[in-house]
């Protein structure tokens, strides 16, 4: 597939598939008359490394990992430990993001509780 179609189901940009295939993270595509021509199997590689973006993965890190898959089989080991240290992360993170939220949710409420009070207080007002 194209450059352009790769970059609309990829939902990544022209500029970062080229950037991403400069530094490693995306396999060189077959090159047809000067067109970059990539495998359908680029989406999917795509979509994995946009997930390990989102957990916070470093392009350095990623880019080993890269690195490491271009190997093939004998790397499994490495890159099951790189992707475990990286769940440990992501845990860590959403028991963070759960403790934020819990402390949103008392501040909510307790600004409700502050609303109605003050609405009340003002009700009484008018009623005098």
């Amino acid at each position: 597939m194209k450059i352009g179609r790769l970059s609309e189901l990829s939902g990544l940009s022209i500029d970062t598939l080229r950037y991403y295939e400069k530094i490693g993270l995306i396999d060189p595509p077959y090159r047809k008359g000067g067109q970059r021509l990539y495998d359908p199997d680029a989406v999917r590689w795509i979509d994995f490394l946009k997930a390990l973006k989102a957990t916070g993965m470093s392009l350095e890190d990623m880019k080993r990992y890269a690195l490491m898959r271009a190997k093939g089989n004998a790397t499994a080991a490495n890159r099951r430990v790189m992707l475990e240290n990286q769940h440990a992360v992501v845990l860590k993170r959403i028991e963070e993001l759960t403790a934020c939220a819990a402390l949103l949710d008392y501040k909510i409420a307790n600004y409700h509780e502050i609303e109605a009070r003050h609405e009340l207080a003002d009700r009484k007002k008018r009623a005098r």
